[in-house]
């Protein structure tokens, strides 16, 4: 027997790193390494968005006032102060460090929408309403309002204070070059649209951005919120959702309707958006969902008038509704010019319900013309919810020269 010491075999050398390990490169391996850190990365920084998003959520719905306006001002009126008191009140926006004013040139009145959010969102980034009044060098005010209604206040009550809002900027402006120039978003566009019919000496031109004023217009198989009362049976869950409230109905179930326009997009297109590229994405999405998740309250009897005379009823842009003050509400009253923006891209008024008021009052334009009115409509193709969006890319045109149909 030999005594030599048997000598272990020699393993077999490793595979070349170009050549398959269990059917993977390396190079492989490396990126589905790196794919792995990416999306952990990813959705812990999505995970934080979201928390932050919470908490602004927890601090802003915890104000009385929760306005998102990065704009600085001073109230001018309060609404509880007036005989028919509401939660609304007159703020002078305070024109930024460097930014000239002309006082006598028409100053600006932005009607704020109470549709579930709070006040705001015509000023909550410099590229706005007010921020565009400024730059032209227009003194600017803003019709704001409390998270939570007054005891009693009606939707008749809001349009009389808007009246009272614009004497006040009047008698502030007496050497102004004209009456203020109102805009109303969403559904800030149909209560400026009554005050100015209530009195129409008060108002210079009125913009109205993305308001629904004809509520039965609409496209066959398109839109579904107009579907939306026939298929439930009516107005009974806005009375039902009032009564469960004690009284008071919560703005959270308006933005829940708006946000069951698109599924897709409120539950993944909106979220993966945000985590596929977050450095960008995560302080338009915050600033956007601060004012989106800031829900306010309406009294159950706004509702109803809302529900029972516009979104049912249909009366405001025929001259139906007749308020306690014996005055009825014609859009035809209006002498100022009307200027109307509206987006195909807007699922919450659509082009029919933000221009189909034309049509229900006019039989065609000499009989604009012979009315003294000037109606013009901007008409834009893709983009979304007209109130927090710009349509400057828009090509506007006059209801003067063109008629308006659907198809």
């Amino acid at each position: 027997m030999s005594n030599v010491a048997t000598q272990p075999k020699s393993l077999p050398a490793a595979p070349p790193m170009h050549m398959p390990l269990l059917g993977v490169t390396s190079a492989g391996q490396a990126a589905a390494a790196d794919y792995v850190a990416d999306f952990f990365q990813r959705s812990m920084i999505f995970l934080d968005i979201l928390r932050r998003c919470g908490n602004q959520q927890a601090e802003m719905t915890s104000r009385p006032v929760n306005a998102v306006l990065i704009y600085d001002y001073e109230v001018i009126l309060r609404g509880t102060n007036l005989p028919r008191p509401v939660n609304y009140a007159l703020v002078r926006v305070l024109p930024p460090k460097g930014t000239v004013v002309d006082m006598t040139r028409r100053p600006m009145v932005v009607i704020d929408p109470r549709a579930g959010q709070g006040p705001g969102i015509g000023g909550f980034k410099p590229v706005s309403e007010i921020g565009q009044a400024f730059k032209a060098g227009h003194p600017v005010y803003f019709i704001g309002f409390a998270a939570d209604p007054v005891e009693g206040q009606t939707i008749e009550d809001i349009a009389h204070a808007h009246t009272v809002f614009l004497e006040t900027v009047i008698e502030l402006h007496p050497d102004a070059e004209g009456k203020p120039f109102l805009i109303g978003n969403c559904q800030a566009g149909w209560h400026g649209i009554m005050a100015a019919c209530m009195r129409s000496d008060l108002v210079g031109p009125v913009m109205i951005a993305g308001a629904p004023l004809s509520y039965w217009g609409g496209v066959r198989g398109r839109n579904p919120m107009r579907y939306t009362g026939g298929l439930l049976g009516g107005t009974w869950m806005a009375r039902l959702m009032s009564d469960l409230g004690g009284g008071i109905f919560d703005g959270a179930w308006l933005i829940s309707n708006f946000n069951n326009l698109n599924p897709a997009n409120t539950l993944w297109t909106k979220q993966y958006a945000v985590w596929s590229d977050p450095e960008t994405e995560q302080d338009r999405y915050l600033k956007f969902e601060q004012w989106w998740g800031a829900f306010v309250r309406l009294r159950g009897e706004e509702l109803q008038y809302m529900v029972d005379n516009l979104f049912v009823g249909n009366k405001l842009s025929t001259a139906q509704i007749v308020i306690k003050d014996g005055i009825r509400l014609d859009i035809r009253d209006i002498k100022s010019p009307i200027l109307c923006f509206c987006s195909k891209g807007d699922n919450i008024t659509p082009p029919p319900q933000a221009l189909d008021w034309i049509l229900d009052n006019y039989d065609s334009v000499d009989e604009i013309r012979r009315h003294g009115q000037t109606l013009i409509y901007c008409l834009n193709e893709t983009v979304g919810i007209l109130p927090f969006s710009s349509a400057r890319r828009s090509r506007p045109r006059s209801i003067r020269s063109s008629s308006i149909t659907w198809t």
